[in-house]
């Protein structure tokens, strides 16, 4: 094998395929990434045997052929290679040849018959997605997946594709994320539940695919294409695929938790509720994380219990309707949400100190996030 390339071109797509890379010593040969020339291009592959990585290299093929290596040796000569091309030629069984204008490096391979095979899905059936909103999407709930393995459903994301649109819905069981993406289908309706670490790396791909991207006037906008099979989901953007395993179960009946009923809503700013929740999580975080909010006529009154390092209150003055309430959040929770909120305001809807806050953006009623209540700390 004997390939020709730009250097940009190559680290962009190690970039992009290295996110699939194992960091598992049991088996060496997921730290390796695939290089496979195929009808003059050269496709890239990674895989830890849950998540696949593909992507189409543009280059000048000299001698067709196939070859596995370190990804992290690959990427340390491209990151510091300053030249505008590369060239890759297999010069003997296990050796792989790096060089540009100025420099050389050998690195060892393993035999490609020892890499897994990545079986990617037919491109039939898809959904397309317009990138930006997606990427809004998965930024907006990812965060509130559960990090633990215990109950496998609800460290994935939830996703159901339906004639409305796709609605897409993370929750630990304590807080819940909900956005509903606008797509193009033909009625079909699916639904999976794919894992987090998945779609993170996805939002990592698709991020750097709008950065990379030079659009021109007679360009087709980009678009994300998603595949399913009863127990795979496969993303395609540009020439990169994403291919993954569902998570097998059934995700908890989640809209039964959501309030049907509000009688207290406050509009806060963004950067002033963060600020105050900032500061105040210093003494908060000795209780439980516990905030009480206090709803009244044109204010809330935000406060932490008494600890042993003290405590705090505010008043903040926003636009406010409905009754007088209370309820109290976890400072930890609210911080997380209002960290992934890009606009300028949130609403605070509140039904009483039983029922879970519901977070929503103005203008954006496909946005929804729930946050569960805590005991009410009174003081003493």
């Amino acid at each position: 094998m004997k390939i020709v390339c730009k250097t940009s071109d190559l680290l962009q797509t190690l970039q992009f395929v290295s996110r699939a890379v194992s960091s598992q010593q049991a088996l060496p040969i997921l730290q390796n990434i695939l290089l496979q020339t195929e009808s003059g291009t050269c496709r890239v592959s990674a895989t830890d045997l849950e998540l696949s990585i593909t992507s189409i290299l543009p280059v000048t093929v000299e001698k067709e052929g196939s070859i596995t290596v370190p990804v992290k040796a690959l990427l340390n000569f491209v990151q510091y290679n300053s030249q505008e091309e590369t060239t890759l030629e297999v010069i003997a069984e296990g050796k792989l040849r790096c060089a540009s204008v100025q420099t050389k490096t050998i690195l060892c391979s393993e035999p490609t018959e020892h890499y897994p095979k990545i079986e990617m899905l037919k491109e039939k059936d898809q959904v397309f997605f317009e990138p930006l909103s997606l990427l809004e999407g998965l930024h907006l709930t990812t965060f509130a997946a559960a990090r633990s393995s215990l109950r496998p459903v609800l460290s994935g994301v939830y996703v159901k594709v339906q004639e409305e649109g796709m609605i897409v819905v993370a929750t630990d069981s304590y807080r819940l994320s909900e956005y509903v993406l606008p797509v193009s289908t033909e009625g079909k309706e699916v639904e999976c539940i794919v894992p987090v670490k998945v779609l993170e790396e996805l939002k990592g791909v698709i991020g750097g695919s709008q950065k990379t991207k030079k659009p021109s006037k007679e360009e087709v906008p980009l678009t994300v294409a998603v595949a399913l099979s009863t127990q795979q989901v496969q993303f395609t953007i540009g020439s990169t695929r994403v291919l993954s395993r569902l998570i097998d179960g059934r995700f908890p009946n989640y809209k039964q938790i959501i309030p049907t009923e509000t009688k207290t809503v406050a509009t806060f700013s963004v950067s002033e509720l963060t600020t105050t929740v900032k500061r105040m999580h210093y003494f908060a975080k000795e209780m439980n994380n516990t905030l009480t909010f206090t709803f009244s006529k044109g204010s809330v009154h935000i406060s932490t219990p008494q600890t042993q390092l003290g405590s705090e209150e505010s008043t903040l003055s926003v636009a406010t309707s409905g009754q007088e309430n209370k309820i109290a959040l976890s400072s930890s929770y609210c911080l997380d949400f209002l960290s992934h909120i890009e606009d300028g305001e949130v609403e605070m809807c509140v039904q009483d100190s039983m029922h879970p806050a519901v977070f929503r953006v103005p203008g954006k009623e496909y946005v929804l996030h729930l946050i569960m209540p805590l005991r009410i700390q009174e003081d003493v």
